[in-house]
């Protein structure tokens, strides 16, 4: 497909463009992907090409439906899994990385639990998605579902890796690297120990002091 529409979601696909190499830091080789959303089609990574490969003409726009409207690549082959995760968060952002802390997780099927106040930018908890097939609506299905349950904006995936969802991408790349490093802290502190849980409460807390977070507008 040659780029017919080159202002299709301008501004979203420069994004992919800009935050890529960010991706390339978390995860290895052309593993994982990101998208942008905007209304009801979003710009998303180009599949099997590095990183610094591809300019703002060649990332693909893909629409709800999984339809391919501009953008002279192919798209990455979890168009599936952004989609759904679109169409149930109403998010704007989507990172998925294989980063080797959550990717080790992910192997252990193991949950993150709240070891720190910092859990909270994505819940309580970050989940474990039962394994699929990459690029099946199956897995797709399974990650929403994931995430749902623990009321979170993350999950780790069987054997596979880590997705997170936010108003931004850069959010969405920050809450990434969140979670792998609590997922380094987390085994880490496993090796040694037994890990102590954040009550209830205190992750309450630490919610209603991020909301007032930062610097005023």
């Amino acid at each position: 497909m040659s780029d017919a529409a080159p202002d299709v979601l301008a501004d979203a696909r420069e994004a992919v463009v800009e935050y890529a190499p960010e991706l390339a830091r978390l995860t290895p080789g052309r593993t994982g992907n990101l998208s942008v959303r905007d209304g009801d089609r979003f710009a998303v990574t180009p599949t099997g090409v590095a990183y610094d490969a591809f300019d703002a003409g060649d990332v693909p726009v893909v629409d709800l439906d999984g339809e391919r409207v501009a953008g002279r690549m192919k798209p990455s082959s979890e168009v599936p899994m952004h989609r759904h995760i679109y169409r149930g968060y109403g998010s704007d952002a989507i990172v998925h990385t294989h980063s080797p802390w959550a990717t080790t997780m992910a192997v252990l099927h193991e949950e993150l639990p709240p070891i720190h106040y910092m859990i909270v930018s994505v819940g309580k908890r970050v989940p474990v998605a039962e394994y699929a097939p990459y690029g099946t609506e199956e897995l797709a299905a399974n990650v929403v579902a994931a995430m749902e349950e623990a009321n979170a904006t993350a999950s780790f995936i069987e054997n596979h890796g880590l997705v997170v969802t936010a108003d931004d991408v850069e959010t969405a790349l920050e809450h990434t690297t969140h979670v792998e490093d609590l997922s380094r802290l987390y085994l880490q502190s496993s090796a040694v120990g037994d890990p102590v849980e954040l009550l209830e409460s205190e992750l309450d807390t630490a919610i209603e002091q991020f909301e007032g977070y930062g610097q005023d507008a």
